[in-house]
């Protein structure tokens, strides 16, 4: 079995992306990572060389500004790793740089893989996630975050003659190109997202640039001025967290222990902005249910 990884980034120093973890994170069950790197302002590219590894394939490109809205151009990046993977690997594995795997879960993926490799009903492998927010000890909970999501999908052929899977949207996830949702079978592991771990100054600077590309012409026009404030994220503006009780991936063991910021919350105070949003909060943590939530796959 062959198995290739795939992400895309740009700016990962200024922006506080824990990119370097989140390759080492996966780099176990890869035979090879393609790394496509954007026209980058920092110190990127050479972060990515720092990790030094035979495994790691770069390529790079230049984001194209006119995809800003909606951040298609995040899918349109990703669909450029995906293209640059080996043709002859059986499946893919897709990590966003603000995504790390703990090393518990490899021989649950590896087995996965293992599984449903020659089984052509399965298109893809869905994991489940934890939302860091605020801070390293806790989770985002809310019906605001999802749940779930494609991040391993089948290597199929590549010519014209055949459909072909496609980053979806602002790639949070896959579809064929005509639309159809995968079919994917759910594995006992948990993707841990970041994205939301940051010290405020950086997150903020994070926030809005990373806003720009929902912003079409408009966030275009706005320029980079907001880079020029030192303002500092609030992280209270947000309707339900939790304490985290696992253990990092040991990857993350250096940047947690730099947490250089303080954000303490009462997980017991909710701050839901209507009667359906608690209601659903509590189906979810009393039932483990989750009623009307979008799901961008098809589970079998």
């Amino acid at each position: 079995m062959k198995v290739s990884g795939f992400t895309f980034i740009k700016n990962a120093v200024k922006y506080g992306y824990p990119v370097v973890e989140s390759i080492q994170s996966i780099l176990p069950v890869v035979d090879e990572m393609v790394v496509c790197l954007g026209d980058s302002t920092d110190d990127t590219n050479a972060l990515i060389a720092s990790i030094g590894s035979d495994k790691i394939k770069t390529i790079h490109s230049v984001w194209d500004d006119s995809l800003r809205e909606g951040g298609r151009v995040l899918a349109v990046e990703t669909d450029k790793a995906l293209a640059a993977t080996a043709a002859d690997s059986d499946w893919l594995f897709y990590i966003q740089g603000d995504e790390v795997m703990h090393e518990q879960y490899h021989k649950t993926i590896v087995d996965a893989m293992m599984k449903y490799k020659d089984d052509p009903t399965v298109e893809g492998l869905l994991f489940h996630y934890h939302h860091f927010y605020g801070s390293y000890k806790y989770i985002g909970d809310g019906r605001s975050w999802y749940s779930k999501e494609i991040r391993i999908i089948k290597n199929y052929p590549r010519d014209a003659a055949h459909k072909h899977i496609k980053s979806y949207r602002d790639a949070q996830g896959f579809r064929w190109d005509d639309g159809r949702k995968l079919k994917v079978k759910l594995i006992d592991a948990y993707v841990y997202h970041y994205g939301w771990v940051r010290n405020p100054l950086v997150m903020y600077q994070k926030t809005e640039g990373f806003g720009k590309l929902w912003a079409g012409e408009e966030g275009r026009k706005s320029g980079n001025e907001f880079e020029k404030k030192q303002v500092a994220f609030d992280y209270s503006k947000i309707d339900s967290v939790t304490l985290f009780e696992g253990t990092h991936p040991a990857v993350m063991k250096a940047l947690v222990a730099k947490e250089d910021w303080s954000f303490e919350m009462d997980i017991s105070k909710k701050n839901f902005k209507n009667f359906k949003h608690r209601v659903l909060y509590f189906l979810w943590r009393t039932f483990g249910i989750r009623p009307f939530e979008y799901s961008n796959y098809i589970r079998i």
